[in-house]
């Protein structure tokens, strides 16, 4: 049996939990702390009602006084506090652990999807399902785990209604396809997966050490796709247009213009780890990290990637230099200019194609501008489902995508599912926004606002790389926005409970002063009767 509000020991749930008696209170530790906000009265003496006079109470009177109202309240809130400890010892192993079970599903799930072991080691290669597998497996061991913690199958956020109504959207486009059958298989092949984890993820990942071991398994894989692409331009593979060099693992990084704007999304999240670490070894392996990846982003000559990384930079310079700007505005164009003098040669090349066709000597800038053209004339063409998900290159220049992931969107879903996408990355800036302004005085949460700010410059990273690529029904963004909310729901548990705190202390003082006053009022009255007595004798 289960109780759907009993909390685990690494689980922060989505609302308060309410004990048998209709209170609100954030865990059993101030319930427990609870009786020690109340004091009893002398057992010596007891104050009589006849007149408000006080006597000694001997055994007789000891024995017929009453508990205050205080304390009869404290004793029933022990008892409930030990019939809820009863009831949990007989839950289930699952439920007590708060999702463990299921973060571990969707950190192995990730593992698979991020380095493909089943590539990478020839004895696994027919297990090339077995993010499938994992996938089943870990919604198969959520939806009971969260019925039982929560009672729903979800929290809502804004993030997760604008998600939903972007699903509704996509499956209501696929019987107006183009082709049908390949919709749906876009639908099925990665989106609904995507959709599907990012859910869980956002009912999972509930504490600090979560979020950070996912962060950890894009930066590794960040680390050997950097590493991978610098030994192939070491070694002269340019598999791509003659000049450019690719990771080894496929899937999501194939495509270099793919690899960079990852790489260029975690780069932020490495420098947000390497300010929050202590540790002199971790800032280090940050740094060596952070620089890895960016050196990786060089050599896969991504325009889109370099535009993302100098957004992002930008963003991360702007926010954390915010004392002094004037120098930080200067330091970055010293360091973009050093940037651009020590890159490969042609890098600059590439880069000044953005805006010269001319200097493109395979021609891909003129043919992206030409696609985006294409993209923007086929979503104004069927503005209200699109032509279907996985369509537009029957609409394309030569069977091409449309390499932008907005007009992606709008061509085969619509133009009500762009603004839902759009809305769905921008959405968790404003509330990053709110924790880094609320944390930024403060050194004992500045982890959180290195984690907002890096969240932050790594969301505007992507929302321009993407500008690039078409990317939207792949795993870069629902990652990335299923960070930003765990960071918020984290920092919101941390400061109830801060606030908790505070109201306990505030609760423990009001109880006992009281207490101490009725004390030193019966010592006084005593000390005046054995005053009168000695008097009286005297006299």
């Amino acid at each position: 049996m289960s109780y759907p509000n009993q909390q685990a020991f690494d689980y922060e749930p989505v609302t308060r939990r309410v004990d048998a008696g209709g209170e609100s209170r954030a865990s059993d530790e101030q319930e427990f702390a609870a009786p020690s906000a109340f004091e009893f009265p002398s057992p010596r003496f007891a104050e009589a009602e006849n007149g408000g006079q006080l006597k000694a109470a001997g055994p007789q009177s000891a024995q017929s006084a009453q508990p205050s109202p205080a304390a009869q309240a404290a004793r029933r809130r022990v008892e409930r506090t030990r019939s809820a400890a009863r009831r949990q010892g007989n839950e289930s192993w699952i439920v007590k652990r708060g999702h463990t079970l299921t973060y571990l599903g969707i950190f192995l799930f990730t593992f698979v999807v991020y380095f493909r072991p089943y590539e990478l080691i020839p004895a696994l290669s027919a297990f090339s399902s077995m993010a499938l597998v994992l996938a089943v497996l870990t919604l198969g061991i959520y939806l009971p785990t969260q019925l039982g913690l929560e009672g729903n199958l979800t929290a809502r956020p804004r993030e997760v209604h604008l998600l939903l109504l972007l699903t509704f959207t996509a499956l209501l486009s696929i019987p107006f396809a183009i082709v049908p059958g390949e919709a749906w298989a876009t639908f099925n092949d990665t989106f609904i997966k995507a959709v599907l984890m990012f859910i869980v993820m956002v009912n999972v990942v509930r504490t600090e050490w979560r979020l950070k071991g996912l962060i950890w398994l894009a930066l590794g894989v960040g680390c050997l796709l950097s590493l991978n692409a610098l030994d192939n331009y070491r070694a002269g593979n340019f598999t791509v247009e003659g000049y450019r060099v690719e990771g080894d693992l496929g899937g999501m990084f194939g495509n270099p213009n793919d690899m960079a704007l990852h790489l260029v999304t975690v780069i932020p999240l490495a420098v947000a780890l390497l300010l929050t670490s202590r540790k002199l070894a971790a800032k280090a392996l940050y740094a060596v990290c952070a620089l890895l990846m960016l050196a990786g982003t060089v050599v896969t000559f991504s325009r889109g990637g370099f535009i993302g990384l100098l957004f992002g930079a930008g963003v991360m310079a702007w926010k954390l230099g915010r004392r002094n700007r004037l120098v930080v505005t200067v330091v970055s164009l010293v360091t973009l200019v050093c940037f651009l003098a020590l890159s490969p040669s042609g890098y600059g090349t590439r880069l000044l194609s953005l805006f010269n066709s001319n200097l493109d000597a395979v021609g891909s800038s003129s043919t992206r501008m030409a696609l985006l053209k294409q993209s923007v004339k086929v979503a104004l063409r069927w503005p209200i489902f699109g032509v279907g998900m996985g369509n537009f290159h029957i609409k394309s220049i030569h069977e091409q995508v449309s390499h932008n992931a907005y007009t992606q969107v709008a061509a085969e879903m619509g133009m009500t599912a762009m603004v839902l996408y759009t809305l769905f990355i921008v959405t968790p800036l404003r509330r990053l926004w709110q924790i880094e302004r609320e944390t930024f005085e403060d050194r004992r949460q500045s982890h959180f606002y290195y984690l907002a700010v890096g969240i932050q410059a790594s969301l505007v990273a992507y929302l321009v790389s993407s500008f690039f690529a078409s990317v939207a029904y792949q795993w870069y963004v629902y990652y990335l926005v299923a960070y930003a909310i765990a960071l918020r729901r984290i920092y919101d548990g941390a400061q109830e409970a801060l606030k908790g705190a505070q109201s306990d202390e505030a609760s423990a003082t009001e109880a006992t002063e009281p207490g101490a006053a009725r004390r030193k009022s019966v010592r006084a009255a005593i000390s005046n009767q054995l005053d009168e007595r000695a008097g009286t004798a005297a006299g």
